[in-house]
């Protein structure tokens, strides 16, 4: 398996239409997931928006390993990217995306005050892959319901524009990822965290991977949450340790793997094995 396919044809139209609609933004917003905030920066999108003011959102940072997390946002910003940690599901720091996009663009708005024309709303472009949260973000700005939000990849189906308030403006776009994952890597982070459908990779392969990470980086996370010695048993004996301890067993004594499987990804996704960073510096290329 060298490469990963997942690429809807309503990808390919949502990103023409992104490239249409940028001329009419004064910033775009592109919104990371924390936990993948290598695998979850679509190159094609930081082709289409070029120079325009972009200010990166790290979203679902309750999720994520706190340190690593501080790492990432560094080297975007040594990236030259204008960069805010927010988790959208509590609200913390969404109330600053205004005051961060004005700070961005205040030598614009000053050039338009002195030309003497009218402070008008800031247009943003909010984009991000599947399951990043974007309709979640959205309605925790409007304090309402704007937008249909879900754990399902794919939800938003069509860009939408969401007044905010009389300053703000937003356009929302549905999820986008990029043709081919040449790397297995990013494949895993992005299924291992929902960004794509449970179904285009096989669960067993998923959770293989997601194990085989946490034994390398979070070893005590699996003997915490488990009660199991993971850097000295091998993958099956540790499926097999928690089919038991957790009661996945089916009629014939046999241990229910499909059970296994939904009850590990549910712990990493819900943070019950703590919060977890799925990218390392290894992946990093020049953005």
């Amino acid at each position: 398996m060298k490469q990963i396919q997942w690429f809807p044809g309503h990808m390919f139209k949502s990103l023409r239409e992104m490239k249409e609609k940028l001329k009419l933004m004064d910033i775009v917003f592109i919104l990371l997931d924390a936990r993948i905030p290598y695998s979850s920066m679509n190159p094609n999108v930081l082709e289409i928006v070029g120079m325009k003011p972009t200010l990166i959102l790290f979203n679902k940072t309750d999720l994520a390993d706190p340190n690593k997390n501080k790492a990432w946002i560094k080297y975007y910003q040594e990236q030259g990217f204008y960069t805010l940690d927010i988790d959208a599901q509590s609200g913390k720091n969404v109330n600053k995306i205004y005051d961060k996009a004005s700070e961005i663009l205040k030598e614009k708005i000053e050039r338009e005050e002195k030309r003497g024309l009218k402070r008008r709303p800031i247009r943003a472009m909010i984009i991000g892959i599947p399951n990043v949260g974007k309709s979640t973000l959205i309605n925790q700005m409007t304090k309402s319901k704007a937008t249909k939000t879900g754990n399902t990849p794919g939800v938003t189906k069509a860009q939408q524009w969401i007044k905010v308030n009389e300053q703000f403006e937003l356009l929302d776009t549905p999820g986008v990822l990029w043709p081919k994952f040449d790397s297995l890597d990013v494949g895993f982070a992005l299924a291992i965290t929902g960004a794509i459908k449970d179904k285009i990779l096989p669960t067993d392969d998923i959770v293989k991977y997601a194990i085989d990470y946490l034994k390398k980086y979070y070893p005590n996370r699996l003997k915490e949450r488990y009660g199991i010695d993971a850097l000295n048993l091998d993958y099956v004996e540790m499926l097999d340790q928690i089919g038991i301890k957790r009661g996945a067993i089916l009629k014939a004594n046999e241990i229910d793997y499909d059970r296994v499987y939904t009850l590990i990804l549910t712990d990493i996704r819900s943070k019950n094995l703590g919060g977890i960073t799925f990218d390392t510096y290894n992946k990093l290329i020049s953005l």
